[in-house]
């Protein structure tokens, strides 16, 4: 049976920028839920001090629970060789600081979309930049996952392979034994395209997901392609929602995982309206969890 995690979305500006949650008191949040471990995120402040990983772990564990996935955010479609080869090895030590916490899957990107990048361009700028890092990732027993990812927090641009047909070039174009797929229903949405039909298409490569539900909060899909592009982060029409409620069909995406065999984790991002919208949300996903895997 899958396993379930939580993700701080709701405080990744406390624990990314102004550092007015400290990672204890999240750990401590996190662990209060019935849950198996906690995915992480690269860029929390604390983890600048490497000596605070093993920390981390232990209190994360005391609790009874793991850390096995790690969120970050290379940025592989940049041109410039020095720049991109920068990228690569900010992406090795996230997959050191993975081995640290104990955790088996670190996620990878392509990049941003460079509007002065062709298809075939930064198709092969990511590949080349994720296959830099596999060795690594073997060596220390972590798959590198790659999401269908629509924009970092504090990225200008959105995610090059942000579209199902980039996405599935870029997954088809790296066989190997520690990578596969980060899906997320939700971003499918956000590219304009249906969630279920990138699942059937990638599904048995398919290795850890993201469970989410997402509405805008004003206007249309067209009216977010025009705001996206050259401003950091997410567009403030734009909303995360508790899960259930959204647009995502659970009932068809977790039949699909359970015919191919996913037994992996499953991680949730939501709480953006409230810690009691976080629980709300993991009561959903393991009802639907039990039911998919009795």
């Amino acid at each position: 049976m899958p396993k379930l995690a939580v993700f701080p979305k709701a405080y990744m500006q406390a624990l990314c920028k102004d550092g007015s949650m400290k990672v204890s008191e999240w750990i401590e949040l996190a662990c209060s839920l019935p849950v198996d471990g906690i995915e992480w995120y690269a860029g929390f402040l604390e983890m600048v001090d490497e000596a605070n990983w093993p920390l981390f772990r232990k209190q994360v564990e005391e609790h009874g629970k793991v850390i096995p996935m790690m969120c970050c955010s290379p940025d592989f479609t940049i041109p410039d060789e020095t720049l991109h080869q920068k990228e690569i090895e900010k992406q090795k030590s996230w997959i050191r600081m993975t081995h640290v916490l104990g955790g088996k899957y670190c996620r990878v990107l392509s990049g941003q979309r460079r509007p002065e990048l062709s298809i075939e361009e930064g198709i092969a700028l990511a590949a080349k930049g994720i296959e830099a890092c596999l060795p690594l990732a073997s060596e220390l027993g972590i798959t590198l996952i790659i999401e269908n990812h629509y924009k970092d927090d504090f990225w200008t641009y959105p995610e090059f392979a942000q579209k199902m047909e980039v996405f599935c070039q870029l997954v088809e174009r790296i066989q190997h034994p520690n990578f596969g797929v980060n899906y997320d229903p939700s971003n499918a949405f956000l590219a304009g395209e249906d969630p279920l039909e990138l699942l059937y298409r990638v599904s048995d490569r398919v290795v850890t997901m993201h469970a989410s539900d997402r509405f805008l909060l004003s206007g249309t899909i067209e009216d977010l392609r025009k705001e996206e592009s050259g401003v950091e982060g997410y567009a403030k029409r734009l909303s995360h929602g508790e899960i259930g409620k959204g647009l995502n069909d659970y009932d068809a995406i977790f039949k699909e995982l359970r015919r191919v065999g996913f037994d992996g984790w499953i991680s949730i991002e939501d709480g953006i309206d409230g810690f009691d919208q976080l629980q709300r949300s993991v009561d959903f996903v393991s009802k639907k969890m039990r039911e998919y895997w009795p």
